[in-house]
C-alpha cells in the first residue's frame, strides 16, 4: 500500500493539531499514515502550496489557523482542490464567540506561550527525572504525588506525564528486600498512590524486558512466586499507609494520570 498523509497546518508550532492527529491515528491501523507537519504558516502562498501538496498525494490537512484570513483561504483552497480539511479550533472558538459574545485574541501559538505555567511544568519535569525510582529520598518531602509499587507497574512513564501537567511527582519501587525510608512517611500536602497489577500481566512484561535485555527469561525477577511475593509485599505496604491503590492493568497512562489528578483536586 502506498504511503498516506495527513498535513498538520498551523500559524503556530502545530501541536495541537498534531496531538488530534495521533489520537486519531491510534484508533486505526494506521502504520503506512504518516504525518507531515507546516508550523509557523504566516503567508497565504504557504496555505496554497500545502493544499495543493495535500491534493497531490491523496492527503487530508488538520489545522489551527487563528488568522481569520489564511482560515477562510484554507477552505476555499480545499474545497476548490476537493481536499477535506478539518479546522481542529474553528467549531471551538465560534462555541465561545455564540456562548460568551467574547473575541478571540487571533495570537498564533498562545497556548504554548513561555509564562509561569510554563516554568511550572519544566520545573516538575526536572524533579521527576532526578526523584525517578527513589535515587534520593529527599525527593520524597518534596513530592506532590509519591507513587509506590513494584518494579513495571509504570511508576516512571506515569510520573514523566504527570511532571507535564506540572505536578511534581517522585516514584519509588517496592521490594520485599528494602524498607521504605522515613522521608516516605504520610505527610500533609503530599499524596502517596499505589499501583498495582495483576500477576499474570505483570509476569508477561517483565518476561519481554528481559528479552529485550538479552536476559534469560528464567530469571527469578520474571518468576511467578517472585512476582506474588513481590505485590504480597507492596499491598501491606500500601494498607500501612493506607494510601489509594490504582490497579494499572492494561491502563493507559492518561486514564490512570486522571484518577490521580482527582485526587489532587
Amino acid at each position: 500500500m502506498s504511503e498516506q498523509i495527513i498535513y498538520v497546518c498551523s500559524d503556530a508550532v502545530g501541536e495541537t493539531a498534531e496531538a488530534v492527529a495521533k489520537a486519531t491515528l491510534r484508533q486505526f491501523a494506521s502504520e503506512h499514515v504518516k504525518i507531515k507537519r507546516f508550523g509557523h504558516v504566516k503567508t497565504e502562498d504557504e496555505v496554497i502550496q500545502i493544499v495543493a501538496e495535500a491534493a497531490r498525494t491523496g492527503g487530508f490537512i488538520s489545522y489551527t489557523l487563528v488568522q481569520p484570513e489564511l482560515r477562510e483561504l484554507m477552505k476555499q483552497e480545499s474545497f476548490r482542490w476537493g481536499v477535506r480539511a478539518v479546522d481542529v479550533m474553528g467549531p471551538m472558538m465560534q462555541a465561545f464567540v455564540d456562548t460568551f459574545g467574547s473575541s478571540p485574541k487571533r495570537k498564533p501559538g498562545l497556548l504554548h506561550s513561555i509564562d509561569d505555567e510554563y516554568y511550572r511544568r519544566m520545573e516538575a519535569i526536572e524533579f521527576a527525572v532526578k526523584y525517578d525510582d527513589g535515587k534520593d529520598a529527599r525527593g520524597f518531602m518534596q513530592a506532590q504525588v509519591v507513587l509506590i509499587g513494584v518494579s513495571r507497574t509504570s511508576k516512571t512513564p506515569l510520573s514523566i506525564f504527570l511532571s507535564h501537567k506540572g505536578i511534581k511527582t517522585a516514584n519509588l519501587p517496592l521490594m520485599p528486600e528494602v524498607r521504605p525510608p522515613a522521608e516516605l512517611m504520610p505527610a500533609p500536602g503530599r499524596l502517596i498512590v499505589g499501583l498495582t497489577m495483576q500477576p499474570e500481566q505483570l509476569l508477561h512484561i517483565r518476561t519481554e524486558r528481559l528479552k529485550t535485555l538479552g536476559l534469560p527469561g528464567t530469571a527469578q525477577y520474571a518468576s511467578m512466586d517472585r512476582i506474588m511475593e513481590e505485590l504480597a509485599y507492596a499491598s501491606s505496604v500500601m494498607e500501612a499507609f493506607g494510601c489509594p491503590v490504582i490497579d494499572v492493568t492494561n491502563r493507559a497512562i492518561e486514564e490512570t494520570a486522571g484518577l490521580i489528578i482527582e485526587q489532587l483536586s
